[in-house]
This record gives C-alpha cells, sequence and structure tokens, in this order.
C-alpha cells in the first residue's frame, strides 16, 4: 500500500458523450474517403524561461539538475493541426488565441490541404472555436466539417499526446533567451517529428 499517492479522475456530463465518442473514433479507425482528418487544439502561453543557473548534466549516480529559479523571456501559443492518419504536425505561433487567431488556423489548414478533399476537424469546446465569425465562415465551407469532443475528454484528442510529447521532451528542459528560441526549438521539434514518421514508414 501507498496511501502517499492518489489520482485524480473526471467524468464527462456531456448528455452527447456516447453519440461524440463514437462519431470521434469512427473517424480515428475509418476515415472517409477523399478526405483528411485533422485533431486541432491550441497549447497557449508557453513561456520562454531561462535558469537562472546552468543546468548538471545527467552522469553515472546522478540525475540532471537544474535551479528551481529562472527568468521570464515570453510566452507564444501553438496551433496545431495533427494528420490522424499519418501523424503529422502542422503548427504556427500566434501571439494570442482569440477567434481571429482561430480563423486564420482554420485558413492555414485549408490551405495546405488539396482542394479535392474534404476537411474533417476534431476540437474541443473552447468558446473561440464555437464563435459565431467562425460558424459564418464555415457555413461557406461546406467541405470543412468540425466535429467537437465531448466534455472532459481531452483523453480523446490525439493532439494532446502530441502537445505532452512537445513538453517532455522539448520544452520543460529547454533553456530560452528569447520567444525566438523557444519558438525555433519547437519548429525543430515537429520537423523532427516527421522525419521520425517517415523513417518508420
Amino acid at each position: 500500500m501507498k496511501p502517499h499517492l492518489h489520482r485524480t479522475f473526471k467524468l464527462s456530463n456531456d448528455k452527447q458523450f456516447k453519440e461524440k465518442l463514437e462519431d470521434i473514433i469512427g473517424l480515428y479507425l475509418s476515415p472517409p474517403e477523399h478526405a483528411v482528418v485533422f485533431s486541432c487544439d491550441e497549447k497557449s502561453q508557453i513561456q520562454a524561461l531561462n535558469r537562472t543557473q546552468s543546468g548538471l548534466p545527467l552522469k553515472k549516480g546522478r540525475c540532471e539538475t537544474m535551479t528551481h529559479d529562472y527568468k521570464r523571456n515570453g510566452t507564444t501559443s501553438l496551433f496545431a493541426a495533427l494528420n490522424t492518419l499519418t501523424g503529422e504536425v502542422l503548427g504556427t505561433f500566434m501571439n494570442k488565441h482569440r477567434h481571429e487567431e482561430w480563423l486564420k488556423f482554420l485558413r492555414l489548414i485549408e490551405k495546405n490541404t488539396p482542394r479535392w478533399k474534404d476537411i474533417h476537424i476534431i476540437c474541443d469546446n473552447y468558446s473561440t472555436h464555437r464563435h459565431e465569425k467562425v460558424k459564418k465562415w464555415l457555413r461557406r465551407r461546406p467541405h470543412i466539417y468540425v466535429h467537437f469532443t465531448p466534455t472532459s475528454a481531452s483523453w480523446l484528442h490525439m493532439v494532446e499526446r502530441f502537445f505532452r510529447d512537445l513538453t517532455d521532451k522539448c520544452v520543460r528542459r529547454g533553456v530560452f533567451r528569447s520567444v525566438g528560441d523557444l519558438e525555433k526549438a519547437i519548429h525543430e521539434f515537429i520537423d523532427h517529428h516527421k522525419v521520425v514518421l517517415k523513417t518508420k514508414s
């Protein structure tokens, strides 16, 4: 027994949980023909942190060390679209994450997808994704379909797995003297992610 350990959980109270779950799992397992399925989200307020002193590297008998204090050098927001079939990521940076930025991102997705293919976008229930101007833009594009995840069900969102890897392998241990350094490191991580996928295939 380890009484000092505990785990948290949260159950979704979405009344359409089953229908949304089946819809999204269906897109993952059996994507429509002549279509691309993207799992999309924003990773907002990523901090460019620089430690006040250099850390000590990993060596036999000692883990890597870093100071607990740091200097903040600004933030950025990453908008990412994960192709659920290939695993490739389309990403861009923006200073804010309002509906205006979400619309810019949707236009980027549309621009980078062959015109003869439909686009299925999986996203969460963040208010900017449901803004009236976003709905109006989508109504003029019948080839773009939006699928919302159930509330409190981020585990169903594939792009969240990519964000976790990004945090663990790139951001958390990084030393960034500026937002530019941070964005460059994230770009390199995304490019490496694509290379690894091509190597595996």
